[in-house]
């Protein structure tokens, strides 16, 4: 672990902080950091930055409700700055939007970014906005029967390509499985961050039961 005092502030006493969400990965916001901020959020586990406009120490959500947990930080090479991943209670940005980063500057035709997050809005608007010929639309507008079959199906398509140890069809088969499912949480109110926290509570029971064993 990089101690504290290693840290380079600058001739202001700050560091940049660079907030990173830890489900979507997405980067939330560029934020500013002095020594004591910085011991406040590794106590609390909760995001305290120093803000600049105002010479004061802000604690993330002491006035929205909007609290940034803390699941690690990270000094880049020259320990002159950071990457804290947090799990936010709500929006990191003051407008209301989910990051500061929303004005687009450039976007390159060729490559095209890609995330989970992105396809479950792509879906939930499928699902809002009924498109004429959409694929999506269609399992909607027929409903959880039809999604749940379509579920099924895929996961005997998975477990076939996989018995023929067929590397290529497995990955194909289990792109489609994701995506039927991610139909299906939407088409039942289930959200990436749900999933991501029981994933992440059953980690923490395995992390014990591997202590546990290893004492006995």
């Amino acid at each position: 672990m990089v101690d504290i005092k290693s840290l380079k502030f600058d001739d202001k006493g700050l560091i940049p902080v660079i907030v990173v969400d830890s489900i979507s990965k997405k980067v939330l916001t560029l934020a500013y950091m002095n020594e004591e901020s910085l011991k406040i959020t590794m106590e609390k586990k909760l995001a305290c930055f120093y803000s600049r406009s105002r010479q004061e120490l802000w604690l993330k959500g002491e006035t929205s409700g909007n609290y940034q947990h803390v699941v690690s930080i990270t000094a880049d090479c020259d320990n002159d700055a950071l990457v804290m991943v947090v799990e936010k209670d709500g929006p990191a940005c003051h407008t209301g939007s989910d990051s500061c980063f929303f004005n687009p500057v450039f976007e390159s035709d060729e490559l095209q970014e890609f995330s989970l997050s992105s396809l479950v809005k792509l879906i939930e608007g499928r699902k809002i906005n009924k498109t004429e010929g959409s694929y999506t639309t269609y399992l909607f507008e027929k409903g959880l029967d039809k999604i749940l079959k379509k579920v099924g199906e895929e996961c005997t398509e998975v477990i076939i390509a996989a018995k023929a140890n067929d590397k290529k069809e497995t990955i194909y088969e289990i792109a489609d499985l994701c995506y039927h499912t991610l139909v299906l949480m939407i088409e039942q109110g289930i959200s990436l961050e749900e999933i991501h926290k029981e994933l992440a509570s059953r980690h923490v029971i395995d992390k014990k039961v591997k202590q546990e064993k290893m004492t006995k």
